[in-house]
């Protein structure tokens, strides 16, 4: 006959602890914990023996005395730039999905005069279990020493060697595949002269250079190729625009590197007179919200951010609890968003 589960004085029924599958079980406290952390120091006999009163009496360990053991925390910290519109969708995101599962969060901010191991250690600094960067700009060492100290998530970026042996992971948009869809749509309407202006040293940007590069030549357009310079904001779009502009002709189309820079080029064009898409047609990356006003409607590629930022939230919570995934590169699909911004070109 099993032991029924005990109760408080109140007569509310008490949550079985780790003391009560130790008591039952005959052996001590450090024994069961290391059971049920799946570490060596138990015949398989006592090991199964343990595990079946576990389940019997219903106990479940509790992840936050185990971080709170560790020196860590319910608060997952997150590096954001906030000038970047698609970032500050992802946060709007990302707390919901932490409070759904017992998480706080701490937002820290990146900015131009605030290096990103500036950032880093000042989430450390308030003791957070774990770190969700957003489009980091770092390399690759950077980010596996600081998931020597904690579990780290990196959102919207590639990183090459993640192995699943260490608490690093990625949450990313298949960039290569959402370009390629870009390229693909502007061919199909017609469209062989397609710049692109690239993003720089901006997160996502090789990739879609990469990519841009790899689509053209699929269609036979290599001698169309034409990459200009940028960034993924306003003031590199617009600088692209007027380079465009003082071109002795004008694309058909053009593919930014981000919203942010095709919004920078759709105002230089405008105000030079140039109709888009009669006489260029434009398209952006992200989908970020300002781009979906009716008085811009910018045609471009879709990044999931509920998604994105709902498995960083779980990723990190994950390795957090659990240790390292094996599940570290978590790869979500574009899709095309076509507005008011592309068109057939003009004949």
């Amino acid at each position: 006959m099993s032991t029924p589960r005990r109760r408080r004085t109140n007569g509310a029924p008490r949550r079985p602890t780790m003391a009560d599958v130790a008591e039952r079980a005959g052996v001590s406290r450090t024994l069961v914990s290391f059971i049920l952390d799946g570490k060596p120091g138990a015949s398989d006999e006592t090991r199964q023996r343990v595990l079946a009163i576990a389940d019997e009496i219903g106990y479940r360990p509790d992840s936050a005395a185990r971080l709170l053991a560790q020196g860590r925390s319910r608060t997952l910290g997150v590096m954001s730039d906030i000038r970047q519109l698609f970032e500050a969708e992802l946060v709007t995101h990302i707390y919901p999905a932490a409070e759904h599962l017992g998480y706080e969060v701490l937002l820290s901010a990146n900015l131009p005069d605030r290096s990103e191991a500036a950032v880093t250690e000042s989430l450390l600094s308030h003791r957070c279990g774990a770190l969700i960067l957003l489009g980091p700009k770092a390399d690759d060492e950077f980010f596996a020493g600081l998931a020597s100290r904690v579990p780290v998530v990196v959102a919207c970026r590639r990183l090459t060697g993640l192995d699943g042996e260490s608490p690093l992971a990625t949450v990313r948009t298949n960039d290569a595949k959402g370009i390629r869809q870009a390229v693909d749509y502007l061919v199909g309407l017609g469209h062989r002269s397609i710049h692109h202006v690239d993003g720089g040293k901006d997160p996502g940007s090789a990739d879609r250079l990469r990519a841009y590069r790899a689509a053209m030549r699929a269609h036979g357009l290599a001698e169309e190729i034409a990459v200009i310079a940028g960034a993924h904001n306003e003031e590199a779009g617009a600088a692209a625009a007027r380079a465009m502009l003082a071109a002795p002709a004008l694309p058909t189309a053009v593919l930014a590197g981000n919203d942010r820079c095709a919004l920078g080029i759709l105002d230089v064009f405008t105000r030079a007179g140039v109709d888009v898409p009669g006489q260029v047609s434009l398209m952006g990356y992200d989908d970020s919200r300002l781009s979906e006003n009716p008085r811009i409607d910018l045609t471009t590629i879709h990044q999931d951010a509920h998604e994105i930022a709902r498995n960083a939230v779980e990723l990190a919570v994950q390795m957090l609890v659990d240790g390292p995934s094996r599940a570290s590169d978590v790869v979500l699909e574009p899709t095309l968003i076509v507005r008011g911004t592309t068109g057939p070109p003009h004949r």
